[in-house]
């Protein structure tokens, strides 16, 4: 089943309307060691986890040297713990954690690259920068000495009405625009998940996070 769902999501994910190549992103949030070696042997390039433990415990055992993203709420406290290994910080959501990362990338001598969060849906149980702050935000984490901003992320809210979410998300392509016009880093507009890709993708994300589309239900008892 993995291996057929991972084939049909790079097929349908393609491009976008803007002629940019849709990244899928595996989320491996509970899944087994296996089941991510079987994804990644079928073609997924990129993971992301949401927990640094359970990177951390599964690390070694991931086959095929993916991308390493992180897109779950990170804690800078735990920071250490990714430098160096992450590909792509994905849910950089406020000041303190990007000057953390920052902080402890100059510390090993990289730089690393990561994505402003944006709370699109004004959503209080969600993190990020406010709309209206993202381009101050992009400005701030900017000057930072070992961080560059490689685009943005959002999660659309959760609901299944294309008058709340189409509008939202092209907002988001928007921003994006008026960034990457700014600096031409600017590569990645990681929105849409197993629910909602497709409607991401049709208004310009070009990175996308799905987890229950490739692997189907989460499994609770996965190494930790």
């Amino acid at each position: 089943m993995i291996e057929e769902n991972v084939k049909r999501l790079l097929k349908e994910a393609g491009e976008n309307p803007f002629g940019e190549k849709v990244t899928v992103v595996a989320a491996v949030k509970t899944q087994t060691v296996e089941d991510i070696n079987r994804a990644i042997a079928a073609g997924i390039t990129d993971i992301g986890d949401n927990h640094v433990q359970e990177f951390r415990d599964k690390y070694g055992a991931i086959e095929g040297a993916p991308r390493r993203h992180f897109i779950g709420h990170l804690q800078t406290n735990k920071v250490k713990y990714l430098i160096g290994k992450t590909y792509l910080y994905q849910s950089v959501d406020r000041m303190e954690l990007a000057e953390e990362i920052s902080k402890r990338s100059e510390r090993a001598g990289i730089v690393s690259d990561c994505l402003i969060q944006i709370n699109i849906g004004n959503e209080e149980t969600k993190g990020g920068f406010d709309y209206s702050d993202g381009v101050a935000a992009y400005k701030n984490i900017c000057a930072l000495p070992a961080l560059k901003v490689r685009g943005l992320m959002a999660m659309l809210p959760f609901t299944d009405d294309e008058s709340v979410l189409r509008p939202l998300a092209k907002k988001m392509r928007t921003l994006y625009e008026e960034l990457r016009a700014k600096d031409d880093g600017i590569k990645y507009l990681s929105m849409g998940m197993s629910g909602d890709w497709k409607l991401c993708t049709e208004c310009g994300s070009n990175m996308i996070r799905l987890g229950t589309s490739i692997f189907g239900p989460r499994h609770y008892n996965a190494i930790r």
